[in-house]
């Protein structure tokens, strides 16, 4: 598909089931096993709550298709203003086709128009050589939210000043 077919919206409280399946599948193809997987359901099942607590962006390929969907939240009492990427998945089918560089791409001119400076994230391990081709850099690992005694990478993406 092409990324010019892709059109990126604030999700919607009726496909939240939808998308929290999105995510479930898209962590799924990295390969855990189903008790990793049952671990993480709550931090990956997305609500009404979780739609007013951050700003959630759906891809949305032809035909209403949902194809990714990412979130964030502010940390506007950092000076400069600093936001975390909360979720970024892909429909597993569409990865390596640019959805989640759109994604990104996105929330970082949205976040940039807001005067953040740096977008931080807490990546899966999987997920992390993306992050990195995408211009973040490791600052260190950190233990995971779901999963004791796990540890993952805690990546800082440089917004500049509004390039």
């Amino acid at each position: 598909m092409a990324t010019s077919e892709l059109k990126i919206r604030a999700a919607r409280t009726p496909e939240l089931e939808r998308l929290s399946a999105l995510c479930l599948r898209s962590k799924a193809h990295w390969g855990y096993d189903a008790e990793f997987m049952a671990r993480c359901r709550p931090a990956l099942t997305l609500d009404a709550a979780y739609l007013e607590r951050h700003p959630t962006r759906v891809a949305e390929g032809p035909g209403e298709q949902l194809l990714g969907v990412a979130s964030f939240s502010l940390h506007s009492q950092a000076a400069p203003a600093q936001a975390e990427i909360e979720l970024l998945f892909v429909e597993p089918a569409h990865m390596g086709e640019g959805i989640g560089r759109a994604l990104l791409q996105h929330l970082s001119a949205e976040l940039r128009a807001l005067g953040c400076r740096k977008l931080w994230v807490l990546s899966d391990p999987g997920a992390e050589s993306f992050y990195l081709s995408q211009g973040a850099r490791r600052v260190e690992l950190r233990p995971s939210d779901c999963i004791p005694g796990r540890e993952l990478p805690w990546l800082c993406l440089d917004l500049g000043h509004g390039a």
